[in-house]
């Protein structure tokens, strides 16, 4: 089971993977010593800015464009190591920054790692 979280409010479960491309603001690495850093999954700056340029209407292209670089052979090694963690452990916590999850990486990065699963 893939646990999502906002950083922000994360008390320490065991394990733990941050998924965004960028460190949080105001968190501490000392704080998240026992949390995994994997930026690769994460949407490229690139794809990151674009969207934040009109969230509204990019959206859905965005989705698109995301699931187009997690068939990169680096994302894919990313999505590998999730789910060998993921298999580890049963419980797995994907923490993220972003504010609205709904409209963020995060449901499609879960739906990639379903379809890996099943």
């Amino acid at each position: 089971m893939y646990n999502i979280e906002r950083v922000y409010t994360y008390q320490q479960q065991q394990p733990a993977v941050l998924i965004d491309r960028l460190w949080p603001r105001g968190i501490s690495k000392t704080r998240m010593n026992n949390v995994l850093w994997l930026k690769t999954v994460a949407p490229s700056s690139e794809l990151r800015q674009w969207l934040h340029q009109q969230p509204n209407t990019r959206y859905g292209e965005f989705c698109l464009r995301y699931q187009q670089e997690l068939k990169q052979p680096p994302q894919q090694q990313a999505l590998q190591k999730l789910q060998q963690l993921h298999q580890q452990h049963q419980q797995l916590w994907l923490l993220t920054a972003v504010k609205d999850i709904t409209h963020s990486h995060v449901p499609i990065l879960l739906a990639q790692l379903q379809n890996r699963a099943s």
